[in-house]
């Protein structure tokens, strides 16, 4: 049973004097069976019998509370397991979790600014690094898990502005070219849908494209493709033979009614606005990324690099390290960020499909500031509906092709839903908004909602964690992990408490203008 209230309480009697009573509120959690079958202390969430009034009641600590929540968590003597830290009733008690239902059943790490969920998330990855065949990759949005280094560790950067003329994927910058979108992807980013030629647009531009891919598939020898490729086949083409295409169509004429004249042809004057937004994309050095890759990123076979890269697990490498990649987005313009993220996480959903289920090694996404782009609400056709539609589908099926998922949010309440409703782990740490808190009451189990309102009042590092990896709601304090992420917190009246003269605003300046970090030696 756990203790779910505390008060005091006075109460009279006619003959005698006050009485002061302590009164605990208990919820029975299950039943311990010592042996059932060939098995020993196993738990069930079911009540087979129920305390007599009188009956003795004991505390578990130390060793005892280790041992039993390793049978909560079913977790052996000699598995790997999962080390949050310790129990914060008892510090003498370890805090395990059952590392294959962790990640089986998704999980979810949430927690206002400067709970420590970066912290959390930080001890977790070292978990996983240390194991002999990792595979697992961060989407860190901001940079926070740069410090994080070790063999257990592979860092990559989405290329800047100042990466576009020398990074190559074996010095961990990416590229993600254009021919990697899909066809959702690609109306997102190029093609107005208020414009009244939207559909037209769509039309002509879809089929430009699969006329370049055609092209490129006769001209590099790999005709055993042809009878079958889509618009979504990841195929190299020619971005500008899709916009000699579209200009072509654009300024056609053809015969009109009387012998000897012309009249505009039928998209005539109809595909401007698609071509300049095209173009205006082409020459941005912001997306260089996208459109502006190295000679290598247009080879048919760059792709299983790619794959190899991000997907391999640990001894499929070929340092046979950095089974952890972490993946900074912090370049990538926020407009587009959504497309990014969702891009990565379709080929490796897809690539993961299309293996077959005995080669098939599972792999764990850590989506950092998920809120930013799984958002609960979302335009029709956005880049948000493209990212929150393979999120969903990542939730919903992973499990089956080996994908895990682990949510991590300062902003619950703007996570979408459906994709939280199939996370059955939490790691909930301090929450102060009400809204936040509504949305963490709700994935606890029946039951056990009033544990919600511990949220607010946790401690800096301490976390309420629940799921199917530890099916009871315990209370634990994170291990400090050995190397800490960059959160970017600044002590505002340490550093104004200083007469330092900091300047350097010219080299930001400058910055802002290129669109890539500039040094500020």
């Amino acid at each position: 049973m756990f203790i779910t209230s505390f008060g005091e309480q006075n109460i009279t009697y006619s003959c005698c004097s006050n009485f002061l009573i302590h009164l605990f509120k208990i919820a029975l959690i299950g039943t311990l069976i010592d042996r059932l079958g060939v098995r020993e202390n196993v738990f069930h969430r079911t009540l087979e019998t129920v305390p007599e009034i009188d009956a003795n009641c004991f505390s578990l600590e130390g060793e005892r509370l280790t041992n039993f929540m390793r049978v909560i968590a079913n977790i052996s003597g000699y598995s790997q397991k999962l080390s949050l830290g310790h129990y914060t009733l008892d510090e003498a008690a370890d805090a395990y979790l059952n590392g294959n239902k962790f990640f089986q059943r998704h999980a979810v790490i949430v927690g206002s600014t400067g709970s420590g969920k970066s912290w959390t998330t930080a001890r977790v990855l070292e978990q996983v690094a240390g194991l002999k065949n990792a595979n697992a990759i961060v989407f860190d949005i901001h940079g926070e898990y740069s410090p994080l280094k070790g063999d257990g560790f592979n860092h990559y950067k989405i290329a800047g502005p100042n990466d576009l003329e020398s990074g190559k994927l074996d010095k961990g910058i990416l590229f993600l070219p254009y021919w990697l979108l899909g066809y959702e992807a690609m109306t997102s980013m190029f093609v107005d849908r208020s414009d009244q030629n939207a559909p037209n647009q769509t039309m002509i531009m879809s089929r430009a494209i699969v006329n370049a891919k055609r092209t490129y598939l006769e001209s590099t020898g790999h005709t055993e493709i042809l009878a079958n490729f889509t618009i979504d086949s990841p195929i190299p083409f020619c971005i500008n033979q899709v916009i000699q295409e579209l200009h072509s169509l654009n300024t056609e004429m053809v015969a009109g009614v009387r012998a000897g004249t012309e009249k505009a042809g039928e998209f005539n004057g109809k595909l401007s606005r698609l071509i300049q937004r095209l173009e205006n994309k082409l020459t941005d050095r912001r997306l260089g990324f996208i459109f502006k890759g190295t000679e290598e990123t247009m080879c048919f076979e760059w792709l299983e690099k790619l794959v190899i890269s991000l997907i391999a697990g640990t001894k499929d490498q070929l340092s046979e390290t950095g089974g952890v990649k972490i993946i900074d987005f912090s370049e990538v313009p926020s407009d587009i960020l959504p497309l990014i993220v969702s891009l990565v996480a379709r080929i490796i959903f897809f690539v993961q499909q299309w293996t077959e289920s005995s080669y098939r090694h599972p792999i764990a996404i850590f989506c950092d500031e998920a809120h930013l782009y799984i958002p609960e609400r979302h335009q029709s056709g956005s880049a948000n509906e493209i990212s929150v539609e393979i999120f969903e589908r990542i939730a919903k099926e992973g499990r089956k092709y080996g994908v895990g998922l682990v949510v991590i949010s300062q902003r619950p309440s703007e996570v979408n839903r459906t994709v939280l409703s199939q996370c059955n782990n939490l790691i909930a740490m301090r929450l102060t908004n009400g809204d936040d808190q509504a949305v963490v009451r709700r994935l606890l189990p029946d039951g056990l909602g009033s544990f919600g309102d511990l949220l607010p009042v946790l401690d800096t590092g301490e976390a309420l964690v629940v799921g199917d990896a530890s099916l009871l709601p315990t209370r634990i304090r994170i291990s400090e992990p050995s190397q800490r992420p960059n959160s970017g917190t600044v002590d505002f009246w340490e550093k104004w408490s200083t007469d330092l003269s900091i300047g350097k605003h010219n080299i930001a300046v400058d910055g802002w203008r290129k669109q890539t970090m500039q040094e500020f030696n």
